[in-house]
């Protein structure tokens, strides 16, 4: 199935929503993520903390932190339901209004590549999910940040090459 170039709008825009609803929703429960009295960040988690941080905030949260970092692990299954949908949607509609066979074929691999994206991150929260009932192994943490790594390059690639070719004027007979 090949959609037009309104067909991807209206994917995007439905992803628009859907990532904005839960987005707003997961922010609203950051500040609970206590541990031990300091605040810790699922940004910390993916990228800047090291392992044995990790391993510390994971195995002694209190019940209830854990139960509001599983809440926001659901939520986010549901974000990336909305993003990387949206980004290979806005790729598409970049590729729609690029003049250049070679960008069309860039932007179309970009957005097929938003699969991956998407994978390494529902394996990402997999693995968060493991980590709160058992303690995170360094064989498992060095898979999880590839996960991680991949996951933020494809989707920041995605949207940042399609954002340009999006926002241009649509050209005649498209």
């Amino acid at each position: 199935m090949i959609l037009n170039y309104k067909g991807w709008q209206t994917i995007f825009l439905i992803c628009l929503g859907l990532f904005a609803g839960t987005a707003f929703c997961m922010k609203w429960m950051e500040p609970q993520f206590l541990y031990r009295g300091t605040s810790f960040t699922i940004i910390g988690l993916e990228i800047s903390y090291p392992l044995e941080k990790v391993q510390e905030i994971l195995t002694g949260l209190d019940h209830e932190v854990q139960i509001i970092l599983s809440y926001h692990l659901y939520f986010d299954y549901a974000f990336m339901t909305g993003v990387y949908p949206g980004i290979a949607a806005l790729c598409m509609m970049g590729s729609q209004k690029s003049g250049s066979i070679i960008l069309k074929r860039v932007l179309i691999v970009i957005a097929l590549l938003q699969v991956i994206a998407f994978y390494c991150d529902i394996k990402e929260n997999g693995y968060l999910f493991k980590w709160l009932n058992d303690p995170v192994l360094e064989d498992e943490f060095q898979k999880y940040h590839i996960m991680v790594v991949i996951k933020w390059v494809i989707a920041l690639t995605g949207a940042l090459v399609a954002i340009p070719f999006a926002l241009r004027k649509r050209k005649h007979g498209h």
